[in-house]
């Protein structure tokens, strides 16, 4: 599936949202929302891999070009907004999933308005990364996104210093998640002082929630991925065979296929 279309939406008197258009832009289909440290290009590989869905529309949240800015008032509440007046625009799709930060976003939305289906991979919830904030933040007011990038892949993710160290050979992956984190210390204040309801998507009948098999019951991210899941007691869960976090990056076809596989059953 090829992009036809990039569209850009207003979603603020000082905010703009773009949106990659994959498929045929008059049919509804899967509306995909990225989390930190990712773009709408980053998800092209996903896309590609797919075959069910008519259209995917992939989401280039603010704070990330061709995008516009944060803003001053950015909060958690402005992601679960910018969401609603794009689905909008998209004339109800029929399938939202979101990676991550994302996938909170999309359960937010779902216990606010109806959706018909919502697809989240390892949802984050408050209080994950809390404790990197101090530093993200001295990282951001000195504009070191080299410190930015390895904060966040080693006192959130968990990574090891050989991976980050791996990461730094490849130049244009490099420049790639400095430039991502640029915004990464405001998403994840907002995260940190977001209201979460003990009760999630509760105006969305259908939900599969989706971990990767290396990350169960493991830190940071299965551990976040069971405090969403007691929020969402009618949710199916699924796991994907071998992968973790990143799986959109790791094995775009697999997860391209579990988005395939739950977009037609």
């Amino acid at each position: 599936m090829e992009r036809t279309i990039q569209k850009r939406v207003p979603v603020s008197a000082e905010s703009w949202v773009t949106v990659d258009v994959y498929g045929d832009p008059k049919t509804p289909g899967l509306v995909i929302v990225p989390g930190v440290m990712s773009d709408a290009e980053g998800w092209r590989n996903v896309v590609h891999a797919t075959r069910a869905w008519p259209s995917i529309s992939v989401v280039n949240r603010r704070g990330r070009a061709p995008s516009g800015p944060l803003t001053e008032s950015y909060v958690m509440r402005t992601e679960v907004d910018d969401l609603a007046t794009v689905l909008e625009d998209l004339s109800e799709p029929r399938a939202v999933f979101g990676w991550s930060y994302g996938g909170l976003i999309a359960l937010l939305l779902a216990g606010e308005q109806p959706l018909r289906h919502v697809i989240a991979y390892e949802p984050v919830i408050p209080p994950f990364g809390r404790e990197a904030l101090p530093a993200l933040k001295a990282a951001a007011m000195d504009g070191c996104w080299d410190r930015s990038v390895e904060i966040v892949n080693r006192q959130i993710s968990g990574f090891t210093a050989e991976h980050v160290e791996a990461l730094r050979t490849d130049p244009h992956t490099w420049e790639t998640l400095r430039r991502l984190s640029e915004p990464l210390y405001d998403e994840l204040r907002a995260l940190s002082l977001a209201q979460v309801p003990d009760a999630m998507a509760s105006r969305t009948e259908r939900i599969d929630l989706i971990i990767g098999e290396n990350n169960v019951d493991a830190d940071p991210y299965g551990t976040s991925f069971e405090g969403i899941r007691t929020r969402v007691p009618h949710a199916a869960v699924h796991e994907l065979t071998g992968q973790g976090h990143l799986a959109h990056v790791q094995d775009p076809v697999a997860l391209g296929r579990m988005l395939d596989a739950l977009g037609s059953s």
